[in-house]
């Protein structure tokens, strides 16, 4: 591959797919592979212009196989909360062994400093990035908006949407913005060394994101706040796996102390636009239903 090939690891998920749109919009002369773990996925990116590389976070040799003649990496953090650092720390160490030029990792909003749970293994995954040697660029997203359209169905059938955020703010934006700020930042020259704290502006209350459905919606949905452990035993009652629940909640619960609100632009700065509007990403989940 050349001196512009880009791998995007995590490329059959719903964020990796997106950045390689950007990618082949942005620099339609790069070389773009992504990594993949099955042939039919393998197949379905050889379908769009995009080279397949097969591997898994889990197999240290795939992964090294899968780096060769690669110049820059998007490290997009892997789906198994728990296992994520061993994992990441495969795809560090192949991108380290193939002297890759930059590697970008999509981490969480103050990776460094958040006391959620769900920031701990992104911020031990930071600290295996520096450790490594390489030129890295820190993507730190915030909040996805569709993580708070999760629940549509049932907040439009219930007229309630739950959560234990009380009067905290969100600062979010949606996965296909996320994904332009990586492509743009991948596709830099200046990227190294970089920490971007991304998130769309301006924030918002539950209470208030309840109040933007109704509107969009046509029908009356109410937030109602609930206490960690009672939104965390709801979430398991809702088919969620307790763990996952567990971090959900306290993701919230600290979401009401600020952990999930930013005054940076760094986001806008990046894609030269705002974040899609909170409205706008409603609408386009009620259409899609």
């Amino acid at each position: 591959m050349s001196s512009n090939s880009i791998l995007v690891t995590g490329a059959s998920g719903q964020l990796g797919q997106l950045v390689l749109d950007h990618l082949q919009r942005l620099a339609p002369e790069a070389t773009i592979a992504g990594l993949v773990r099955k042939e039919e996925d393998a197949a379905a990116l050889r379908a769009r212009g995009v080279e397949p590389r097969i591997g898994d976070y889990t197999d240290p040799a795939s992964l090294r196989s899968a780096m060769a003649g690669v110049h820059k990496v998007l490290l997009i953090s892997s789906s198994a909360v728990g296992q994520r650092v061993a994992q990441h720390q495969n795809v560090i160490d192949a991108a380290r062994d193939a002297d890759v030029g930059l590697i970008a990792y999509t981490s969480i909003l103050r990776a460094d400093s958040s006391p959620m749970i769900l920031a701990q293994e992104h911020k031990e995954t930071e600290a295996a990035l520096r450790s490594s040697g390489l030129p890295v660029t820190l993507l730190r997203n915030g909040w996805y908006t569709e993580n708070l359209l999760g629940a549509l169905d049932s907040d439009l059938k219930l007229g309630q949407h739950f959560g234990a955020a009380g009067d905290g703010r969100f600062t979010t934006a949606t996965r296909n913005d996320y994904a332009e700020a990586a492509a743009v930042a991948l596709l830099s020259d200046d990227a190294a060394g970089k920490v971007y704290e991304l998130a769309g502006q301006p924030t918002f209350t539950l209470s208030e994101f309840a109040k933007a459905l109704s509107a969009e919606a046509g029908s009356e949905v109410a937030y109602v706040d609930m206490p960690q452990e009672a939104f965390a035993q709801a979430l398991v009652a809702a088919g969620l796996p307790e763990g996952f629940a567990g971090v959900l909640a306290d993701s919230d619960a600290q979401a009401a102390k600020g952990a999930l609100e930013t005054d940076s632009t760094d986001l806008e700065t990046l894609i030269g636009r705002p974040a899609t509007p909170l409205k706008d990403a409603i609408r386009a989940a009620l259409a899609a239903r």
